[in-house]
């Protein structure tokens, strides 16, 4: 569907009511801000012609250049699949074929930040991972289980990345069978970077103790197939089991708590020296995590400022931006236990448990 330009649409004679939803203009008529003015007067005549407004925080009228046949639309003019948040009420790209999705990347929508976060995270993994095993590893004298960990663990960190940056690209698509197909990539995203958490973390934590090891392995593997066979289910993606997921996912990773617990007791409890030295940055971890499923959940900021973070700031580039943290700083976490464990030996009582 070919849509008329900002400069022509008004020149357009409806024809139906959906023609007439879609020549609403894209905002009310705003006070015009200062600094919108002196925007507007750096860019040339021809670009102004062409310009879409928008309401970028405090800025009312906040002149934004989109490529040619892609435009934003309102929370009420966008399709029913994408109203997942009436709070973000500007901004939603809509009825794109993939060649303009990819476009999309480049102008400035209320995606743009979730896009971005999770693809400059996926370079941060990347790098990293080079990083770890050509200069970190080698230097640590690390052995083949620490090298299949470490690229178990930033792999899927990267998937993870990659995934989510797939949805909130593709979500735009003008077919909602394929925008659903990407929402769930985005759901095995999570799962798999859930799974790049354990692995490193019950590898160390129970480095000394092989057969903890392997049960609390196979249990997180366990459960990460169950989510995904779950995921099969026709129900999944539907806003009836929105709570279902969130409690799913809030379980998986949850449950990491009890192997923690076990492993401050099998250590000597909290007087122990490696936990004093490691355990404040399991509890830092989960912090972060709780932190993000917050905002994710109670949609806060823009719950009480809506319409005010559609482009910056919103509950959703917060969860993102967090993860990304958690994720890192669940990598730094890996290599001190690492360095850790092969500067001091196991005792001898961690082979009776």
């Amino acid at each position: 569907m070919q849509f008329p330009t900002l400069t022509d649409r008004w020149q357009l004679a409806p024809s139906s009511a959906h023609e007439v939803a879609c020549l609403q203009p894209l905002s009310r008529p705003r006070q015009t801000s200062g600094a919108s003015i002196k925007m507007r007067l750096k860019m040339p005549q021809k670009l102004l012609k062409t310009a879409h407004y928008i309401e970028l925080g405090s800025y009312q009228h906040w002149p934004v250049l989109l490529p040619q046949r892609i435009r934003l639309y309102t929370y009420e003019q966008a399709p029913l699949f994408l109203r997942e948040n009436p709070y973000i009420t500007d901004g939603y790209r809509a009825h794109l074929p993939s060649k303009l999705c990819l476009k999309s990347i480049f102008i400035l929508s209320n995606e743009t930040v979730n896009i971005w976060s999770h693809l400059l995270g996926f370079l941060l993994f990347f790098f990293l991972g080079v990083n770890d095993l050509s200069s970190l590893l080698p230097a640590s004298r690390a052995n083949r289980e620490d090298y299949v960990i470490y690229a178990i663990g930033l792999f899927c960190f990267q998937v993870c990345m990659l995934c989510s940056v797939g949805y909130h690209l593709f979500s735009c698509h003008r077919s909602e069978k394929t925008c659903m197909r990407w929402l769930a990539l985005d759901y095995a995203g999570i799962s798999v970077g859930i799974l790049g958490c354990y692995v490193p973390g019950i590898f160390y934590a129970f480095y000394c103790n092989a057969f903890w090891r392997q049960v609390y392995l196979l249990t997180v593997l366990s459960m990460i197939l169950a989510v995904f066979c779950a995921q099969v289910h026709p129900s999944y993606l539907s806003n009836d089991w929105k709570v279902i997921r969130m409690t799913i996912f809030s379980c998986v990773a949850g449950i990491g708590v009890i192997p923690a617990l076990h492993w401050v007791w099998l250590n000597g409890g909290l007087t122990s020296d490696i936990v004093q030295l490691f355990f404040p940055r399991v509890i830092v971890m989960y912090l972060i995590a709780g932190s993000a499923f917050l905002f994710y959940v109670t949609k806060i900021p823009e719950r009480y400022f809506p319409g005010q973070v559609n482009y910056l700031g919103a509950s959703h580039q917060l969860w993102h931006i967090l993860v990304v943290f958690m994720f890192y700083w669940w990598h730094q976490t890996a290599v001190h236990i690492m360095h850790f464990r092969h500067s001091q030996p196991c005792p001898a009582w961690s082979r009776k448990n």
